[in-house]
């Protein structure tokens, strides 16, 4: 009887989960599903039918089903369906580790069929799976993101913890909108103000009660009357151990999701780990790659990379130092001093876009700054010539830069290179963006360039010095290009 009673219980508790999920899962457009799958069935199968008809090879159209099918099972068992994951990610770099799965894939099945086909057409046949997926997951995280800043298609939470770390939670949650959190309200732990005036229920008491499931029944009380999806503990002095242990029972059972925040801000989530020690859960937070392989395909990329940009770009170089030259009297290149790797100078070489001895003016134009910190920046600096304007707005007066490239003094993905002007007024933590050489491009204009305030363009480049990996740098370089075409904040 017992275990018919234990089982039905187990039974409810997870039906109540699995509604709650469904219903904060369902708040996101019932479009996504149905697009994604749609796109990869015919974006694998079609192509493939397509080439191999008008190639002549045999079994065209079962082949095209298989890609199809193929296509969707790698993204269904790679969790790309997932109510949680559509439209999180517009990464480049997940969606093409799928695609040599899917290479994989048929490459065994092909060698197991013993069917005789050419590589290179099976690879140009899968190609557009690869790149209509990628265009379908981007178009969906722009609507989802377009749909968030709207408040909608978020996960509402309930945060639990002393007041002071309940507020500084719902600030940083409350200060950006490319996530799905949002704090509803809050059940405080102990006495004490909230600054952030968020709702809140009842007070847990600052140590623990004697019913152990009073905590819970405050909190789940909470979660009902404020319409929270799932509970954000913030754990300190009066919530930890055994009491946050048996507050986790309580919302368990009751079909509650939990979630814990340890504190952390900007730390990417393939540097933690998870470990435990006597029964403790602890967690592990890697250092920066600093050392090793990634640094040394880094260095391999930069300078491959700067070598034949500069061997393949030679004619543009040449259009763009003859407009230069021709439309305003001067040198065709600047040659200006800037703050490498630990605080080293080098000098940058970029495309003249301003007039000669614009440097000079400078001081005069120092209350037109519209930049926040220690950059100077104008929309209209009427120093920059017209040609000037338009090499910035393409980002051209930059292609130089692939000499420090190549030289070692810069990166092609890294913090913006500073003036030694605005290095003299750096904090200690603003120093930490120089332990990585500066690049030519990186987050900051990806982001929106000038476009950014000191402290954004500050954290992004802290979050990069931090969180930096070989593939990180991969995926900023192809996120460049639409950046570099749009233009927003190049002035």
């Amino acid at each position: 009887m017992w275990d018919v009673q234990a089982a039905e219980s187990d039974r409810s508790r997870k039906a109540r989960s699995g509604a709650r999920s469904s219903l904060w899962m369902g708040r996101k457009s019932r479009w996504y599903l149905p697009a994604s799958l749609i796109t990869d069935l015919v974006g694998a199968g079609m192509p493939v039918a397509l080439m191999f008809f008008a190639a002549h090879q045999p079994w065209a159209v079962p082949s095209g089903i298989v890609a199809g099918l193929a296509w969707a099972g790698v993204q269904l068992f790679r969790s790309r369906y997932a109510a949680r994951v559509l439209g999180e990610s517009r990464g480049t770099l997940p969606v093409l580790h799928d695609w040599f799965i899917l290479l994989g894939v048929l490459a065994v099945g092909h060698a197991a069929a013993g069917v005789g086909l050419r590589a290179p057409l099976c690879l140009a046949a899968l190609l557009p799976a690869l790149l209509l997926t990628l265009v379908c997951r981007k178009a969906v995280h722009r609507h989802l993101a377009a749909v968030r800043r709207r408040a909608q298609a978020v996960i509402k939470v309930l945060v639990v913890g002393e007041p002071t770390a309940v507020d500084g939670v719902t600030a940083h949650l409350a200060a950006r909108t490319d996530h799905p959190y949002v704090a509803v309200g809050a059940v405080p732990v102990g006495s004490g103000p909230f600054a952030s005036g968020i709702r809140t229920g009842e007070r847990l008491a600052a140590t623990a009660p004697e019913s152990s499931a009073e905590d819970a029944d405050l909190v789940i009380s909470a979660v009902h009357r404020l319409g929270a999806d799932l509970v954000l503990v913030v754990p300190g002095a009066a919530l930890f151990g055994e009491r946050l242990r048996r507050l986790s029972w309580g919302l368990h059972d009751a079909g509650i999701e939990l979630f814990v925040a340890p504190g952390l801000v900007e730390v990417s989530v393939k540097r933690l780990e998870t470990e435990s020690a006597g029964g403790m859960s602890l967690l592990r937070v890697a250092p920066p790659v600093r050392e090793g392989t990634q640094p040394l395909l880094k260095g391999i990329l930069d300078r491959s990379t700067a070598l034949l940009g500069l061997l393949v770009l030679a004619p543009v170089l040449l259009v763009v130092a003859a407009a230069v030259k021709l439309s305003s009297p001067g040198p065709v290149l600047y040659l200006h001093e800037r703050i490498g790797l630990a605080g080293r100078p080098f000098v940058m070489w970029k495309f003249r876009t301003m007039r000669v001895g614009a440097d000079r003016g400078k001081a005069a134009l120092a209350q037109e700054n519209e930049h926040d910190g220690p950059m100077f920046k104008m929309r209209r600096d009427p120093r920059v010539t017209r040609i000037g304007h338009w090499l910035r707005r393409t980002s051209l007066d930059e292609l130089p830069q692939l000499v420090n490239v190549l030289k070692g003094d810069m990166s092609l993905v890294g913090p913006r290179p500073p003036l030694a002007e605005e290095v003299a007024h750096y904090t200690p933590v603003e120093w930490r963006r120089l332990t990585v050489r500066p690049g030519m491009t990186g987050l900051w204009q990806i982001s929106g360039r000038s476009d950014l305030s000191w402290d954004e363009t500050v954290q992004l480049d802290l979050s990069y010095v931090d969180n930096w990996s070989f593939t990180s740098d991969v995926d900023l370089m192809a996120r460049t290009f639409r950046a570099v075409v749009d233009g927003r904040g190049a002035y």
